[in-house]
């Protein structure tokens, strides 16, 4: 009885063995990063009258979706965009996602929709910026998910059109 009980235990660990029954983790519907903005930080540092600013954003991506493979087929951006520290009624000229790691400069691979033509203004040298909705490529959403110390945000002044505050993305 002994030999049969064991031979019944060795088969059922053999056949347990060729089973692939690990669940694979599903892929994010969404993931958000964070940035702490600083004139220091960006190519060269800021040292005119944005010098003082600071400010931080969260970045969502929303809606994510996936090929068979793994692979992002589309999503969304949000932008919350918190400021302070700016000469009072500074505008806003350009609010974006590039890349290129600390101490670098890129492209823009996601863009706010803010622009010069009306820009938004801070009244008080502080306030908050929504924006919600945003399209990402798959590209862009794919390249900030695998590498969020590879790409920065950074705002973009009247004072300062390459670029006011600046930071390196953390995924939270």
């Amino acid at each position: 009885m002994k030999k049969l009980h064991g031979a019944i235990l060795a088969g059922a660990l053999l056949a347990g063995a060729g089973c692939d029954e690990s669940p694979t983790a599903p892929s994010p519907t969404s993931v958000v990063f964070t940035a702490q903005l600083s004139p220091a930080n960006e190519v060269p540092p800021v040292t005119n009258s944005d010098a003082n600013a600071t400010g931080n954003v969260t970045i969502t991506f929303n809606n994510l979706t996936y090929d068979a493979t793994g692979k992002i087929l589309s999503g969304t951006v949000d932008f919350a965009i918190t400021l302070t520290g700016f000469p009072v009624a500074t505008t806003i000229t350009g609010a974006h996602i590039h890349t290129g790691t600390a101490g670098s400069t890129g492209a823009v691979i996601v863009d706010t929709g803010i622009t010069g033509e009306g820009g938004v203004s801070l009244l008080t040298g502080s306030g908050s910026i929504n924006r919600v909705g945003i399209s990402g490529t798959p590209t862009a959403l794919a390249s900030v998910i695998q590498s969020p110390a590879g790409v920065y945000f950074n705002v973009h002044t009247s004072n300062n059109t390459n670029g006011a505050i600046r930071g390196q993305l953390v995924k939270q």
